[in-house]
């Protein structure tokens, strides 16, 4: 008698297929966000971003039009566009809220932080479902707005500790990986309960605690060589207060001593010294002579 197949096998290939169709949706509601906005989109330059062949790009602007998607392409700007009238529900945003938006967009997205695309992503999404005000806006403030030069720790290579990080703060659970310390021979391993994840001056960091350890530590994320998410619960306390913990600390150099320090500066340099808020205890004393302290 030929052998019957179990359940496990067939439910395999079932949630198999479930997982190719979500895909696939997944690229066809991508290609109707992109060819909303206000790219030009051709078969080509839609499969680069796809990673896919031209012939399947075909394929999913099939399935579009078989939605009723009010698209056509364009022989003179040789692209894809649809319809102006056509929206999908949209928030209610107003300029403000356009304009962090894409503000937040350009920040994430700066050269050196290591945070991916996504704010980018998030605001060719409204674009695509907004009215043309809307988009243009959100169009012309991500051009005009740039963040340069800003000497940061190079996170290019990170973006994904942070991003597992992330989702063991938001998950709480435990991480795992190996540390390299300037002040350790080597690198080491850790097992962390992590408390923040907070950017200070120009590198990022994780305030966390050693699972052998009763105190917290704070390590530099581009010093971890690996790092792994474990499905273990993290005992991380609800009143954890993040600038309790750094105290009065110059950057993260914490310490148990408290120094009173004043600097005088020329009156030439008082203008653009005071610009800047060097420390959150800083108090500023201005002098006849134009100096400061």
């Amino acid at each position: 008698m030929p052998a019957k197949k179990s359940a496990t096998s067939k439910a395999r290939p079932d949630a198999d297929r479930r997982v190719r169709q979500a895909d696939r949706l997944a690229k066809v509601f991508r290609i109707l966000e992109l060819i909303q906005g206000n790219g030009r989109w051709n078969a080509a330059n839609l499969a680069a971003e796809l990673e896919c062949t031209e012939r399947t790009v075909h394929r999913y602007l099939d399935v579009l039009k078989y939605a009723g998607i009010p698209f056509w392409f364009d022989n003179q700007q040789r692209c894809y566009r649809v319809r102006p009238e056509f929206r999908f529900p949209t928030l209610n945003l107003n300029e403000d809220e356009l304009l962090g938006q894409a503000l937040a967009a350009v920040v994430s997205g700066t050269e050196g932080l290591g945070l991916g695309t996504g704010g980018k992503t998030t605001t060719q999404k409204l674009a695509a479902v907004s009215d043309d005000a809307a988009r243009r806006l959100l169009d012309q403030a991500s051009q005009l707005v740039s963040i340069l030069d800003l000497k940061m720790v190079d996170h290019s290579q990170h973006q994904e500790a942070i991003r597992t990080i992330q989702w063991a703060l938001l998950k709480s659970k435990q991480l795992a990986g190996k540390y390299a310390s300037p002040y350790a021979g080597q690198p080491y391993r850790v097992t962390l309960h992590p408390y923040r994840l907070c950017l200070i001056r120009h590198a990022w960091y994780l305030i966390a605690k050693p699972s052998d350890k009763d105190e917290l530590r704070t390590y530099r994320i581009n010093r971890f060589k690996t790092l792994q998410l474990l499905d273990v619960d993290a005992e991380i306390p609800a009143d954890f207060d993040l600038q309790a913990y750094l105290g009065n600390a110059w950057g993260v150099f914490r310490s148990g001593e408290i120094h009173d320090v004043e600097i005088r500066f020329a009156p030439e340099a008082a203008t653009q010294v005071t610009e800047t808020r060097w420390h959150h205890t800083q108090q500023v004393k201005r002098h006849r002579d134009g100096s400061v302290t």
